[in-house]
């Protein structure tokens, strides 16, 4: 261990445990080749939030480079560099001496830069007698050296997670253009449908978006919009499918009054006006039904949306809530029980839809379990239509949600 690197600052500034944890580890470290001192600065300034630095702190850092003279950061010469606080201010293009200072300060504390102070704690070099630095006092950038490669590693993780957050920015944008045009279409050319109420769904959507939004808010609101457009097209094409059928089922308007109530997969409000009530059950003529997803199609939903959709079923997760699919699959064996629904109904749920999706299911149930006589044979006949091919998560989903916003609406 060289001891002999460690410094402890002059004057009324403390020397507090983790700086000289990060001298000892920044002595041990061996750089094995010289490093491009330019290729270090934009690393560290491509994960300047990474490290907690402010835009100053990296001009700064630029200007204490500048009085380094070569063009790479080698441990066998000298990285000590000892500009006055006026020199560097010049270069920092003139900041104050506090704000100089302030982020001189930063840059040690995020571990780029190391002081090395005088016993008078001024800044200067010994030289031998042909004018070579023997020793320097000021500032050490072998932190730079000794941490390139972790600064290469953070750059590129910033630089990935910035294209992932703009691409979901572009799919966001995209899918909502989509989403309010055909909703715009579909009105005005008087498709059939409650198109008030799904744009009512839509602002919903659009108005949980935060205004300096994050990847993670970006890509939740856009697996609902995605859906929500997914939706839409189902609904269109099997209106476009019908009128190739059946041109005069379509112009009558017919429709077939669901004689149970708990009816859950194609429910949908029988009007946009009629919030918080009874939710009206719909199920398209049979004529015209269209297969939702095969049994080995069917994809999982994202969990958020989910427990927006079926917000009881968080009640019987492990302290009252659900943060990962693992807890709504224990918390639908509960719910099987406490419903009546037999082991061997569930688990046959599970081997058609996938364990997720049953789980899904089950929460589904359990919100609309007050309109259903037998929830082992609503889920039993749900796998029935599944295994055929002729249900799908979506519509469900979508439904139950519709119903949640609206009754949260009216009792608002």
């Amino acid at each position: 261990m060289q001891t002999g690197n460690v410094t402890t600052p002059f004057g009324r500034r403390p020397a507090v445990l983790a700086l000289v944890k990060r001298q000892l580890q920044t002595s041990e470290t061996k750089p094995s080749r010289p490093v491009e001192k330019w290729r270090v600065f934009r690393d560290a300034c491509e994960a300047r939030e990474r490290l907690g630095l402010q835009d100053r702190a990296l001009t700064v850092l630029d200007a204490l480079l500048t009085f380094y003279p070569e063009s790479e950061l080698n441990c066998d010469s000298g990285l000590v560099v000892f500009p006055s606080n006026a020199q560097l201010s010049v270069r920092a293009h003139g900041i104050t001496g506090t704000t100089l200072r302030r982020h001189l300060a930063a840059l040690v504390e995020a571990g780029l830069i190391q002081r090395k102070d005088s016993p008078n704690g001024k800044r200067y070099a010994h030289r031998d007698k042909d004018g070579d630095i023997e020793q320097a006092f000021g500032f050490d950038l072998s932190p730079l050296l000794a941490r390139a490669t972790e600064l290469a590693g953070l750059a590129q993780e910033v630089a990935a997670e910035r294209l992932q957050f703009r691409r979901a920015k572009e799919a966001l944008t995209i899918c909502r253009r989509d989403v309010r045009k055909l909703i715009s279409a579909a009105m005005e050319e008087g498709a059939d449908g409650d198109w008030e109420a799904i744009e009512d769904m839509y602002v919903g959507i659009v108005s949980r978006l935060p205004r300096n939004p994050d990847r993670r808010q970006v890509e939740a609101i856009l697996d609902e919009m995605q859906l929500l457009r997914t939706e839409i097209l189902n609904l269109l094409e099997n209106q476009l499918d019908s009128q190739n059928m059946d041109g005069n089922a379509i112009q009558n308007g017919c429709h077939i009054q669901n004689s149970k109530p708990e009816s859950i997969y194609e429910l949908e409000p029988s009007s946009g006006k009629e919030q918080g009530g009874a939710v009206e059950l719909e199920v398209a003529p049979k004529a015209v039904a269209q297969p939702l997803a095969k049994p080995e199609q069917m994809k999982a939903f994202p969990l958020s949306m989910v427990l927006r959709a079926c917000p009881q079923i968080l009640d019987y997760g492990p302290g009252g809530t659900i943060s990962h699919w693992r807890e709504l699959m224990g918390a639908a064996v509960v719910v099987r029980s406490m419903l009546g629904v037999s082991p061997s109904a569930y688990e046959e749920a599970c081997e058609v839809m996938g364990p997720e999706n049953a789980a899904v299911a089950m929460a589904a149930i359990l919100e609309r379990a007050g309109h259903i006589n037998s929830a082992g044979g609503y889920l039993r006949d749900l796998t029935r239509r599944a295994r055929a091919g002729e249900f799908g998560l979506g519509p469900m989903l979508m439904s139950l949600m519709r119903a949640n916003t609206n009754g949260g609406r009216k009792a608002g």
